[in-house]
Order: structure tokens, then sequence, then C-alpha cells
């Protein structure tokens, strides 16, 4: 009997049947081992049916298993072999884009700990020239000059009153204006040097490194002074109105566009002297200096906020100092390629 009910059921499952025979079986009225020896000779069926044809696949192994950690091992063995399908994948991606030989080389701290940055690299660090006198000025001394001055002067009562002594967040608003100068100037140099088919003695690049100079005092400031949505906006705004309105100037008059941007270090130069004003008489906590400060700048670990603000303010030190330079080019009748640009004066 028990060897007439497995053959049927083998016979039905290879015939393409349905499993309605199975449950027969189950329901008919015969003893226990009876019932119990056709489950298994089914299950026998079914392996080899699976097997021979390729029915039911890792469902079909699934449902034979009679013990829930076999399904659970199951699940586990599946979830393993898709994760390594997603490695496989996002190897074989990464390979994709080392097609171009573009890949980022592995550089390390002096310490041998990895390098962090990506904005800059380790050779374009530097230890400011602390030693730089604060105190120059430029007195106005033409007509252009006293435009300039009196330009600059007028531009700082709307500051003043907007920030008041929240040093931080002038010195936010103040870099995100003092990036463009550099910018716009060395693009038209640029664009200068490729018209006339000249050589640009330099300045170019010199422009550019004050610009990403500038921009790097911003990354400091944002890391120290989160700045609030309408500040935000505000920067947008003075930034498209300010941009523009150099872009002008400079093209009309160079000279008197860098004798503006001389002008405009004096006062950040007057602005963060009254920030580490704050800062020593405890007005402002002496916070420890960002991570990228300390690598940019190559300060101490131990580097805090007046350390940060005594280079910055160097930096624009060396920023006025260049644009002065470059106004007094042009007020003696000559062009900025006549002079080797001060590269790598910061």
């Amino acid at each position: 009997m028990n060897k007439f009910l497995a053959r049927s059921v083998m016979r039905r499952l290879v015939s393409g049947g349905d499993n309605s025979l199975y449950l027969s079986v189950l329901a008919a009225p015969v003893d226990g081992m009876v019932k119990m020896s056709a489950v298994r000779h089914f299950d026998d069926a079914v392996l080899v049916g699976s097997r021979r044809f390729g029915i039911f696949g890792g469902l079909g192994r699934r449902m034979l298993s009679t013990s829930p950690g076999a399904v659970e091992k199951e699940q586990k063995k599946e979830d393993g072999e898709v994760s390594a399908k997603q490695e496989q994948e996002k190897s074989n991606e990464i390979a994709h884009s080392s097609y171009w030989g573009i890949s980022r080389q592995r550089i390390l701290r002096e310490d041998g700990s990895e390098w962090p940055w990506n904005c800059f690299m380790p050779w374009e660090t530097y230890r400011p020239d602390l030693s730089i006198d604060l105190e120059k000025h430029h007195k106005p001394k033409n007509l252009v000059d006293k435009f300039a001055f009196r330009t600059v002067k007028l531009l700082r009562i709307p500051t003043d009153l907007f920030f008041q002594r929240r040093y931080g967040c002038r010195a936010m608003m103040l870099e995100t204006v003092a990036a463009v100068p550099g910018m716009v100037g060395g693009m038209l140099q640029h664009l200068k040097s490729l018209r006339k088919f000249q050589h640009s003695g330099g300045w170019i690049k010199a422009l550019l490194e004050e610009a990403e100079n500038e921009r790097m005092h911003l990354m400091t400031m944002v890391e120290l002074v989160k700045p609030k949505w309408y500040e935000r906006l505000l920067v947008l705004a003075v930034q498209g109105v300010f941009f523009n309105a150099f872009f002008v100037v400079y093209v009309l008059s160079p000279k008197l566009a860098h004798r503006i941007v001389g002008y405009l270090e004096e006062e950040a130069i007057h602005s963060y002297s009254e920030y580490l004003k704050d800062i020593e008489s405890g007005a402002i906590e002496n916070v420890p200096a960002p991570a990228i400060a300390i690598d940019y700048w190559r300060l101490p670990k131990d580097a805090t906020l007046k350390d940060v603000i005594t280079v910055i303010r160097a930096d624009e030190a060396h920023h006025r100092d260049v644009n002065h330079f470059a106004s007094d080019i042009h007020f003696q009748g000559k062009q900025l390629s006549d002079t080797a640009a001060p590269l790598h004066y910061r």
C-alpha cells in the first residue's frame, strides 16, 4: 500500500499535476504509518522533481525544510549573497571611475595620519608672517584715492549698525565680500592675457591666491559662527550687488578698484583687532581653533580662537599691501604685467 501511494504521487508530480493528490492522500482514511510514509515519499518525489526539472527553486527547498532553523539559515545565506553582490557592484563602480585615470592619491600628515581635506592640500598650507606692520595706512593723495577712501568709510556705516560688536558674524559677512575682488581681478587679467596674447606677470595667480585665501577665512569663520537664515539671505544680496559693482569698477578703472580693496583690507584689520580685544577681555570665549584652521595655517594642536584671528588679521595686512601696490603700479601709468606679482605673499 505504501509503495503504491508513493508511486502514484511521484507519477502525478512528474506528469505536471497539481497538489490536490497530496491533500487527498493526507485526507485518506489510512493509519498513521501509511500517512507518514506517503508524506515522506512525496517529499522525496518533490526533491527529485526539483533537481530534475528545475521546479520550485529556492522556494521549494525552503518549503521542504522541516525546521525553522533551516529556513533562517537559508535566508541568511541569500542575504549574504545579496550583500556580496552589492559590494561587487560598488567595487566595479569604483574601478569604472578609475577608467579616466583620476583618483585621489593617499596623502598623509607629518604624524602619519590620513589627510582629511579635499579643499586644500598640505603643500598649500603655510605659517603666516605675524611680524607684518598692522598700522600701515595709505594716505589719500588725489581724487581717486579720496573717492576710494570715502566709499569704504561709507560702506562701513551699515555694517556697524547691523552687526555692532558681533564680530564673528561681522567677519563672516566681510569674508564673503573680501573673496570677490581677487576672483574678479584674476578673471579679468586672465581674459586680458588671452585677448592680447601676453603674459600676466604672475598677477592672475596672485589675485586668485588672494581670493582663495579669503575663502578659507570664510570656511574657518563658518565653523566658528553658524550663520542664521537671514544672514545667509543677506550674503546673497550683498555678494550679488558687490560682485557686479566691483566688476564694472575694475573694467573702468583698475587703479580705483585695487585702491578700494586696499582700504577695505585696512578696515578688516581694524575689525579683527577689535575682535581680539573682546577675546582678551573675556567678552568673547576663547574657544579651541577649528581643525581646518589648524591644518591650513599649521597651528599647534592646542590653538585657540585668538590664534586664528591673529593669523587671519596678518593675512588681511598682506592683502592690503598687495592691492595698494597694484594700484600704485597703475598710477605710474604702467600695467600690472609690467611688474612681477608678489606670488605667495599672504
